[in-house]
Formats: structure tokens, C-alpha cells, sequence
């Protein structure tokens, strides 16, 4: 049977990803897209959850805010809990408290709850997109500081350099795009071929169940 999703080093939900069009304080990408199709969203974490095995994990801890997505995602298919990372100033119980970079050069602080496990707990941290590894950092000393230990990290994608190839020698690493693809350098770049080609509507969600998967991956 014809494999609908595409070769694993190119998925077609890939595609649906959006370019910026609002400027350089903004990402320079969107993969919000992916995850209004359902398609496209089924896939992605089907792709994910392959690649992880949920003996090794005992709660998901996604990064504020798009982490909170993924990784709810990600723990309801493994069946494991959600643990929110959040930014400074949201949560209204005992906090923990780290400075980190983000991907635009700003210092912001993140939050988790404590206690929010016990010693030894094995926690998967789920952000949308990793650029710089800062983000990642924060939650990496929250998570540690509280005894927990890092069972890896997932993303859409993580981009290579310095920082990120430091967690990819100390960590599980799990993305969607793979190391070593003409995605993997495209994303390294910070522009995709397919913006060239993006169209909004090829993410719209079918009204019911007029389309098929077939018709809705394009």
C-alpha cells in the first residue's frame, strides 16, 4: 500500500508549514498550520510517537506557549501526564524560577510548579521549534533542579548549531525533520522552498467528513 504521508525525510504535512509575513521580531516560520489540519497533525504525531517509547517517559513538559500543543498532544498518545512550563507571573502556586535567551535575544524567565514531581521522575520536554536552545535550557534547569531527570526532546524541528548539537550529543532528540535532509538544511538556513509554493488553503480543515485524508493532503 502506497504510504500517503511521503518518505520519511520529506512528509508532505512539511509543506503546510507558513512563512512570516509580519517581520523580523516575529519567527520566521509558522507551523500552527500543521496543526489545524488533522490530517496533517495525525501524521506528524504518528512520526513523533514512532521514534519514542513511552517505557522511558513518565510525564511530557511542554514550553510555553506552542509547546503547550505539541506536547499535550504528545503525552494523551503515549499515555503519560502534562507538566506546563510557563512563563514568569502565570502560575498561581509555588514556582520555581530561571532566566533564559530566546530565539530573539531577549531574557525572559520561565516557571514550573513545585513540587511538580517526585526524584527521579523521567520527564520528555516538547517545544514547537528550536532555534537557539535557550528555551530548552530553562526547562532542562527547572526540570533538574526539582531531581528530575531529561528523557529526551521533540520538536518539529531542532535547527543545528553549536548550542542544539550539544543536546543532541546529551539527549534523546526526536523532530519531525530529519538531520542529514534537504529539510534539515533548509531550516539551518531559516527558509523554506516551500514558501515559494505556500497556499493557506491547502491547511484549511475539511467541513465534516466531506474529504478524504487523500484530498486533504493534496
Amino acid at each position: 500500500m502506497t504510504d500517503l504521508k511521503g518518505p520519511r525525510d520529506a512528509r508532505w504535512y512539511l509543506s503546510l508549514m507558513s512563512p512570516n509575513t509580519k517581520g523580523p521580531q516575529f519567527a520566521w516560520l509558522d507551523p500552527t498550520s500543521i496543526y489545524i489540519n488533522a490530517a496533517a497533525f495525525d501524521d506528524l504525531l504518528d512520526d513523533l510517537c514512532a521514534d519514542l517509547n513511552a517505557d522511558d517517559i513518565d510525564v511530557v513538559a511542554g514550553l510555553d506557549a506552542m509547546g503547550f500543543v505539541l506536547g499535550a498532544a504528545l503525552g494523551a498518545r503515549l499515555g503519560r501526564g502534562f507538566l506546563p512550563i510557563r512563563k514568569s507571573g502565570k502560575l498561581c502556586v509555588d514556582t520555581d524560577k530561571v532566566s533564559y535567551g530566546n530565539y530573539s535575544g531577549r531574557t525572559q524567565d520561565m516557571e514550573m510548579r513545585t513540587p511538580a514531581f517526585a526524584k527521579g521522575t523521567r520527564v520528555l520536554i516538547a517545544d514547537q521549534w528550536v532555534e537557539t536552545g535557550g528555551t530548552m535550557d530553562g526547562a532542562v534547569r527547572l526540570i533538574e533542579r526539582q531531581g528530575g531527570k531529561v528523557a529526551g526532546m521533540v520538536a518539529i524541528a531542532m535547527e543545528e548549531n553549536a548550542a542544539t548539537n550539544v543536546y543532541r550529543e546529551s539527549y534523546k532528540v526526536v523532530t519531525a525533520v530529519l538531520q542529514n535532509t534537504p529539510w534539515q538544511t533548509e531550516c539551518n538556513a531559516q527558509t523554506l522552498s516551500s514558501f515559494g509554493t505556500y497556499q493557506p488553503e491547502r491547511t484549511f480543515p475539511a467541513a465534516g467528513r466531506t474529504k478524504s485524508p487523500e484530498a486533504i493532503r493534496g
